[in-house]
């Protein structure tokens, strides 16, 4: 079962919880990535601890670690570009796909580039 990272109230890294999610299909345009490293960044620290909540209240339960690199699953419906199987790395803007997948995440295609291997 996928895992999420969620808060229920603003705080420090103490109110932050891993928890079991249903695993999420994507919609129209948009790739299902197993997430092999995700990363809170500092914007998201912020929103965090409640710092940023008059321009960016959270809704509970929210989801922290917007920046991600895994392997795309599974594609939605007409999307172009990626497979199932391309590694990718991309961010997700989407509050609500932040509180429901970790293990498996869902996000724009537009927020995800194929990693680069050198």
């Amino acid at each position: 079962m996928p895992k999420a990272v969620r808060f229920e109230e603003y705080g420090g890294v103490g109110v932050l919880k891993v928890v079991d999610v249903p695993r999420p299909v994507p919609g129209p345009g948009h790739v299902l990535v197993q997430v092999r490293a995700a990363g809170i960044n500092p914007g998201e620290s912020k929103i965090r601890e409640g710092l940023l909540h008059s321009r960016w209240p959270a809704v509970f339960p929210s989801g922290q670690g917007s920046d991600l690199a895994g392997v795309v699953a599974e594609t939605g419906p007409g999307m172009t570009g990626f497979s199932a199987g391309d590694e990718v790395i991309g961010f997700t803007d989407n509050r609500a796909s932040q509180s429901r997948p970790r293990a498996m995440r869902r996000g724009p295609a537009r927020a995800c580039s194929p990693s680069w291997r050198g």
